[in-house]
């Protein structure tokens, strides 16, 4: 028998189920902060020793054309601690644009599963399993965006802050899909968020537009600017990634010599001008490169509480999106 929670019955949790979550720019504001609140409960219950197999019988098919070790190992556990099961599809099993279609990937899948999450290259490969599939489909990440890991990190900062609103997030780096996320993210919870990058490592004009038509919202401000020590003032949280994601290592040097300047070491921390700022890191972290071990193991960073937050709310998007949808509900 599937269980309930009164907190998963209300209006916006309701009109959460069955949808896909491909980007946090379709989230409303009601919707993320109903994520973060059943994140924060279903992780109480974690710590307490308190089962909840909300998705008791459900299976969530795992596409990965990109390695990885915490979207794997975070949704492959959440499954279990929900009571269901996550079964791991790597590209080499599924051959996507190789030989059967996308279409008909998400087509079949959908007869088997109740539940698609994607880490890929290409954004359009989610964008055509949510098109062609009648499951929901979660974006584990695509070059263009990473709304799972952008929402652990939002809700990590209202874990440690007790808010959002108002605050400032930096980001320091390369203008990628982190980058993206999170100037989609704060325009929902209330937070300035400023990318500093070099003249070329801007992030794409048009997500900083639609970024910005979000914030209006909430208040929240979006930014891009070329110097990170001015851009870090006042900062209550600094955020850095890889400069070469996975897939650009062919231009690993080309990036390290335009955003040498950009290493979040002690000096720029110090440059934020507040004792609790707190660093912020979406892993894995080339030490050394964009942020030094000082600062990755120091006072200052959540970077493996954030790590551990991406569980706590992947279960709550799983929840939200999945509970309450039978099997064999195709729709066809």
């Amino acid at each position: 028998m599937t269980e309930t929670r009164d907190y998963l019955q209300d209006e916006v949790a309701l009109g959460m189920r069955g949808r896909s979550l491909l980007s946090i720019h379709d989230l409303s504001v009601a919707e993320v902060e109903k994520i973060f609140e059943v994140s924060a409960r279903l992780k109480e219950e974690t710590k307490a020793g308190v089962e909840h197999h909300l998705l008791r019988g459900k299976t969530l098919a795992m596409i990965f054309t990109k390695p990885s070790t915490r979207t794997r190992v975070s949704f492959e556990v959440a499954m279990w601690q929900l009571g269901g099961y996550g079964l791991f599809l790597s590209a080499q099993e599924l051959q996507l644009r190789r030989g059967e279609t996308i279409a008909d990937t998400a087509r079949v899948l959908s007869r088997y599963v109740d539940g698609i999450m994607i880490r890929t290259f290409d954004h359009r490969d989610v964008e055509d399993l949510a098109r062609y599939g009648t499951v929901p489909v979660i974006n584990g990440l695509t070059d263009l965006l990473h709304p799972c890991q952008v929402l652990a990190d939002y809700f990590t900062v209202y874990e440690k802050k007790g808010r959002t609103k108002g605050l400032k997030m930096v980001y320091v780096g390369d203008g990628n899909n982190v980058a993206h996320s999170l100037m989609f993210g704060g325009a929902k919870v209330g937070m300035n968020v400023t990318v500093a990058c070099p003249p070329g490592y801007e992030p794409l004009s048009h997500i900083v537009e639609l970024a910005r038509e979000d914030a209006r919202a909430t208040g929240a401000t979006i930014e891009v600017t070329h110097d990170p020590v001015d851009a870090v003032r006042g900062a209550d949280v600094i955020y850095t990634d890889v400069w070469a994601s996975m897939g650009q290592e062919a231009e690993h040097e080309k990036k390290a010599q335009a955003l040498a300047g950009f290493q979040v070491n002690e000096a720029l921390v110090k440059a934020a001008g507040k004792e609790d700022v707190m660093v912020m890191h979406c892993l894995p972290a080339h030490r050394g490169e964009e942020i030094t071990d000082e600062v990755m193991d120091g006072p200052h960073s959540v970077v493996f509480d954030e790590a551990e937050n991406r569980l706590h709310v992947q279960k709550a998007i799983l929840v939200l999106l999945m509970q309450g949808r039978k099997a064999g509900e195709s729709g066809l």
